[in-house]
Order: C-alpha cells, then structure tokens, then sequence
C-alpha cells in the first residue's frame, strides 16, 4: 500500500498532534480534507458560535491552501452542527461569504450531538488543480 500523501497548513493547529490525524490527504487528483473546526492554534475553541464557524472556513482555507486549492476546487462539503436549528443561519450567512458564486458544490449539513466540545465542523472534498490550469497540484 502506497504511503499517505498527508497535506499540513503552514499554521498546523494542536489538534492535528492531540488527536494524531492529518489536515487532508491528497488521492490522485482529489483532496479529502478532515473535518475543521473553530480551533485557535492551542486547539481551543472559539468562544462564541459566529467565531467558530469563521475560524473553522479559516482553518480550512489555509488546509485548501497549503494543497494548491481554493474554495473554487471544493466539489463536496459535509458541515456538522450541534444545534442546526438554532445556528443554520448563521452557517448559511458565513458559507455565502466564503463559497463563493454557483456552481455551488454539494453541501450535506448533520445535526449531532458530540463535537469534542466544538459546535461545527466542515470537512470537504476538492479537486487539485493540474498543472495545465496555470496551479500546481505538484504542492501537496
């Protein structure tokens, strides 16, 4: 079995370590992205909901970065929420400010129960750029 090609922001947060998993690991053409949450550095949560949920596209972002991808390469999203009724429009505001315009990609929202004491999480899967789009997919 070939290695894991593990993909790390340059600002790799504690839980990466804590929970020994990777930030994303690249698969060919596709990036599977582990799940973000609103985790300072030291991997606390951010206090408030609306913080959460910026640091979480935040985090993920500079994941998608470190990979050579954007927004623009995401072709499927899974967002998890402790309280969907009460925090969807919030999420809904904050991923319109980050998504981006349509096409949009495929987004399934999951209510749970247990986050590890965060209340969201976005895990993604993008498509790397090639090298003929003018990116490199050569920076995972």
């Amino acid at each position: 079995m070939p290695a894991r090609n593990a993909v790390y922001p340059a600002k790799r947060h504690a839980l990466y370590d804590i929970h020994r998993y990777s930030a994303a690991i690249r698969s060919g053409d596709l990036l599977f992205v582990s799940g973000q949450v609103g985790s300072r550095n030291d991997g606390s949560p951010e206090p408030l909901f609306e913080d959460q949920v910026r640091r979480a596209f935040a985090n993920l972002r500079e994941v998608l970065a470190a990979a050579g991808c954007s927004f623009d390469d995401v072709v499927d999203v899974t967002t998890f929420h402790t309280k969907p009724d009460e925090q969807i429009e919030t999420v809904l505001a904050v991923r319109a400010e980050e998504i981006g315009q349509p096409p949009y990609p495929n987004w399934t929202a999951v209510g749970v129960n247990w986050l590890a004491g965060f209340d969201f999480e976005i895990k993604v899967v993008a498509r790397i750029p090639s090298t003929t789009s003018g990116r490199s997919a050569d920076k995972c």
